[in-house]
């Protein structure tokens, strides 16, 4: 089968549940998506089913079991639907669905964990440490500019950029409420670039412009006019070809299939070529109408219904 081409499933024949919703910070995030992909799955032709998760997860069970669906659609985001719970749970059914099982899943939705994975494979990562919430109040933890984040969340929620001259770091540690710790780095200058992966095959570099807030944040990502996506990247050749090379590899090292989404900073203050810094890998990444793989999927000439088509046909069971 051509990687990008489904065809060996009948959509007129396969009954696809989608799950959406969830209990995470990113609810509103994955109903959007859900939205998107279950009109997509109904325009190619399969018989879908929707399903809104909410905190009953035997309701949810029962729904799944009612449907009896042949593939499950995961367009969940954040805790719970990403970090592998979810994925356990339709492993246990027998069910097979799209994107990362267990393991790949909670590996890459441990921001400390993933990072020590792509270290071990030789990957960019930025200098970081995790820190007790007691040790963030009455300190800095490293040399300013520094980045506070929760270790297990999505989509920039909770993530601060302390600046010289910055007094917001005691308050943030009283208020945060992502558990006792959190994950502290190197804040890299420069852009905010993505590339989207299907299967083995990266799609593009895109360079993401911020407009509605200091960085790629939950508004700039989300928001309406947030944000301004420059696909093909207007960067230096050798670190695009990089930056598709890098994303690739940690695909492959977290164990993920399905599509994924590296997100990189790049640091060209300097000039080019930069450095180029791996961030994350979003196993789940975002099917809104302003998300970033279906742009990367079109800019291949994949449009939306067959970029879900293809997840459906990738399903599969395991680790």
């Amino acid at each position: 089968m051509n990687a990008f081409t489904p065809n060996s499933r009948d959509p007129k024949d396969t009954h696809v549940a989608v799950l959406h919703g969830g209990i995470s910070a990113e609810r509103e995030v994955s109903l959007a998506s859900g939205v998107q992909v279950i009109e997509a799955l109904r325009q190619f032709g399969y018989q879908v089913t929707a399903i809104d998760v909410s905190a009953d997860l035997a309701a949810t069970i029962g729904a799944l079991r009612a449907a009896a669906p042949d593939v499950v659609f995961n367009a969940l985001h954040g805790r719970f639907g990403e970090d592998g719970c979810i994925q356990g749970v339709l492993d246990w059914m027998g069910l097979p669905y799209t994107h990362s099982g267990v393991r790949a899943s909670a590996l890459a939705m441990d921001k400390v964990a993933a990072k020590a994975v792509f270290r071990a494979a030789g990957l960019p990562v930025t200098p970081h440490k995790v820190v007790e919430m007691e040790e963030l109040e009455a300190e800095d933890p490293m040399p300013r500019p520094f980045v506070v984040k929760p270790i297990n969340e999505g989509s920039s929620v909770g993530v601060h950029i302390l600046r010289s001259g910055d007094n917001r770091r005691a308050e943030i540690a009283r208020s945060w409420r992502f558990g006792h710790q959190a994950l502290v780095e190197e804040f890299i200058p420069g852009r905010e670039i993505t590339v989207g992966v299907m299967g083995d095959r990266a799609l593009a570099v895109t360079d993401i412009l911020a407009d509605a807030g200091e960085f790629y944040d939950y508004e700039s990502k989300y928001a309406e006019g947030g944000s301004r996506h420059v696909v093909p990247a207007a960067i230096d050749p050798g670190v695009y070809r990089k930056a598709m090379e890098v994303a690739v590899a940690a695909h492959q090292a977290l164990g993920c299939r399905g599509a994924t989404r590296s997100d990189f900073r790049y640091d060209d203050t300097g000039g080019e070529p930069g450095r180029l810094i791996l961030l994350e890998v979003n196993t789940q990444p975002g099917l809104t109408p302003t998300s970033l793989l279906p742009e990367q999927a079109a800019h291949q000439g994949i449009g939306f219904p067959a970029l879900c088509a293809w997840m459906v046909e990738q399903a599969a069971h395991g680790p």
